[in-house]
């Protein structure tokens, strides 16, 4: 049984200028230990996904269910208890500036009738887990970006979560301040088993943390499936946009590239640690004595695995081209063709 089965889901809202599809039939599963990402450029409606999830937007049409649950079945005391198995952390933090740190994760603790001693002891457990011990009697506008997602991850453990439904949680946070509120998270769900769904426009994120992505546009799943098997071989538009814009390219250098890989025949192929210990590009012009252009290259962490790509363009009389790509299997390298790549 899935921790999380979306089944056919669509959103629907009415406004002066008609009716908006945010989600439009989907379906997703998400297995109990995930760390599963939802991407997709802005619009493309995984932040409704993400709130229908817990039910704080009710879908127009299908089914969420946790744990074999249906919370459309549910009371509104029974979605209540519910949603204490799943807490939620979101991009602009959403603490409460009037109280402590220590008083802002005693918060949910006080919602749930706990006492003052014994919430106070959880808050203090769950600030020394995010590192902020030091910081428990300090205010929100004392804090640094970072400390305060750190105070809000904390808050949303408090319940002693199954699910953390993170909502742009790092969006707001320069490169380095992510890195480390992704290594938390990373932790918090080795040490507890929390299933963590992580919605992003980024997919150095999902890279880095995600185990399984699911690729949005226009409301609709464009694709999903494991990290790396998406990284080694996108098959919608949007997932390769998005992975070309990991690679940090500007606009301008696209273009070049696109209007190149359109033109020529030419070969993606994606190499680990494993397969990158002998210089396999310079050795196969050598042995075929037939020149390629490497048209694109870069090397990205997925994972905590260490992946590149490059693009290969070959001339239009090559005749080894099939000899040349069988040498770059036996290699060890993935390979695909990419002739007309992206649009």
């Amino acid at each position: 049984m899935s921790e999380i089965e979306i089944k056919n889901v669509s959103k629907k809202y009415e406004t002066k200028d008609g009716t908006v599809e945010a989600l439009k039939n989907v379906s997703l599963s998400i297995e109990q230990g995930d760390i599963y990402g939802i991407i997709g450029m802005s619009g493309a409606g995984k932040s409704t996904l993400v709130r229908c999830m817990n039910f704080l937007e009710e879908p127009t049409e299908g089914q969420v269910l946790i744990k074999g649950r249906t919370l459309g079945s549910l009371s509104k005391k029974e979605l209540r208890k519910q949603r204490e198995d799943i807490g939620m952390i979101f991009q602009h933090f959403n603490l409460l500036m009037q109280k402590s740190v220590i008083d802002n994760v005693c918060f949910p603790l006080y919602i749930q009738g706990k006492k003052k001693k014994e919430a106070r002891a959880k808050a203090l457990e769950l600030l020394e887990i995010v590192g902020l011990q030091d910081r428990a009697k300090a205010y929100p506008a004392q804090l640094s970006g970072g400390q305060k997602q750190r105070v809000a991850i904390a808050r949303a453990l408090a319940s002693n979560p199954k699910i953390l439904l993170c909502d742009e949680a790092t969006s707001a946070l320069d490169p380095q301040t992510t890195a480390s509120i992704l290594e938390l998270l990373e932790s918090i769900n080795k040490r507890f088993g929390i299933t963590i769904v992580i919605i992003t426009h980024q997919m150095s994120v999902v890279r880095e943390i995600c185990t399984h992505v699911a690729i949005m546009k226009d409301g609709q799943v464009a694709e999903k499936g494991l990290v790396t098997e998406i990284f080694e071989h996108p098959k919608s538009e949007v997932a390769r946009e998005l992975i070309n814009k990991d690679t940090g390219s500007d606009v301008d250098g696209t273009r070049k590239v696109t209007k190149e890989i359109n033109n020529k025949k030419n070969l993606r192929i994606v190499f680990s640690e494993s397969s990158a210990f002998e210089p396999v590009i310079a050795n196969m012009i050598l042995k075929f004595n037939e020149p390629v252009n490497i048209l694109k290259a870069n090397t990205k962490n997925v994972g905590g695995v260490a992946k590149g790509e490059m693009i290969l363009g070959f001339r239009e009389d090559n005749q080894k081209k099939e000899e040349m790509k069988q040498y770059l299997i036996e290699k060890g390298l993935e390979i695909e063709e990419v002739d007309n790549y992206v649009d």
